[in-house]
């Protein structure tokens, strides 16, 4: 983070930081310190279905020599970034993993997904106030980073925020059925076995 933070800053602008992969890095990272169940759970339901889109879509297009099906890695393989700032990039791959990980060791606080829906919401709000043509971030004015013109653009932003709430919500059914809701070190110490 030392590192990925200002080169992003410097690269990208600060504005980068809105992007919801960027709030689930600093957000994780915040949750770790904290050890807070909430906030990683806010942060895995925010990033992990799509994270792991990112990561398929990556592997994939590796496979295949930079043709990414879903389209939404086609940056890394853009010469104009420097290669330095795509390395950073590579951040994408474990996210998923750490919250899930996160999580599972701290258990899923099951009002994240509502907190999140505030703050995501809330995220979209000010990424759509301040985005323009190239700075689309978390695509409030268009998919895969383009302006779109079919719809007004408030109906677009209503779209989105929409979608979101759906994937937050179908991740928080998932992450309540498959992850603890009190966290593994809870669970031991509550057997009687030390930690």
């Amino acid at each position: 983070m030392l590192v990925l933070v200002p080169v992003y800053a410097v690269v990208h602008g600060w504005f980068n930081f809105l992007w919801f992969s960027n709030v689930a890095l600093l957000g994780g990272l915040l949750a770790a310190w904290l050890e807070s169940r909430r906030i990683a759970s806010m942060m895995l339901v925010a990033v992990v279905l799509l994270e792991l889109g990112w990561v398929l879509d990556f592997l994939l297009s590796m496979a295949v020599w930079g043709w990414a099906p879903l389209g939404v890695v086609h940056y890394m393989f853009n010469p104009e970034i420097p290669l330095f700032v795509r390395l950073l990039s590579l951040y994408h791959l474990p996210l998923p993993f750490v919250l899930i990980w996160m999580v599972w060791r701290l258990g899923y606080d099951p009002r994240a997904w509502r907190y999140m829906v505030v703050l995501g919401w809330a995220i979209l709000l000010l990424t759509f106030a301040l985005a323009d043509a190239d700075n689309n971030v978390n695509w409030v004015l268009g998919p895969g980073g383009q302006v779109q013109e079919w719809m007004h653009p408030v109906a677009w932003l209503a779209v989105v925020m929409a979608v979101c709430a759906g994937v937050w919500w179908l991740t928080h059914l998932l992450s309540s059925w498959l992850l603890p809701q009190r966290g593994l070190r809870r669970r031991i110490a509550g057997s009687g076995r030390a930690w």
